[in-house]
C-alpha cells in the first residue's frame, strides 16, 4: 500500500529492503508511473501491489524498509508518501506481511 500525493509526472521504484548492522538485501522491487491528476492537488493517488520476496530469518535489531525512490521529474517531492491518511483522501504507507 502506498498511497502517494503527486506533484508531476514521476516514476518511483518501490523496494522492501531487509537490513541487519551493515547487511542489506532486496526482498522485492517494482516501478509505477504515477500522473497528476487535475483538480486534485493535494489529494492523495491510490495505489496497491503485491510482491513476492525470498523468506529471512530475523534476529532482534533487523529493520524492514520501505523505500520510495522518485525518478524522471524535474521536482525532488514529486511523489509525496500519503502520511496524512484519510485527511487526503487516501491510506498512509504501509506493508502488510504473510503470516
Amino acid at each position: 500500500m502506498a498511497d502517494g500525493i503527486i506533484l508531476e509526472a514521476v516514476d518511483v521504484t518501490f523496494e522492501i529492503l531487509w537490513r541487519r548492522g551493515d547487511e542489506e538485501l532486496v526482498l522485492a522491487r517494482w516501478q509505477q508511473h504515477f500522473d497528476p491528476r487535475p483538480g486534485m492537488v493535494g489529494d492523495a493517488i491510490p495505489f496497491e501491489a503485491t510482491a513476492a520476496g525470498p523468506a529471512v530469518d530475523v534476529e532482534r535489531g533487523d529493520l524492514l524498509v520501505l523505500r520510495l525512490t522518485g525518478q524522471s521529474a524535474t521536482i525532488p517531492m514529486a511523489y509525496v508518501p500519503n502520511g496524512e491518511g484519510a485527511r487526503a483522501k487516501g491510506r498512509i504507507p504501509y506493508i502488510d506481511l504473510p503470516p
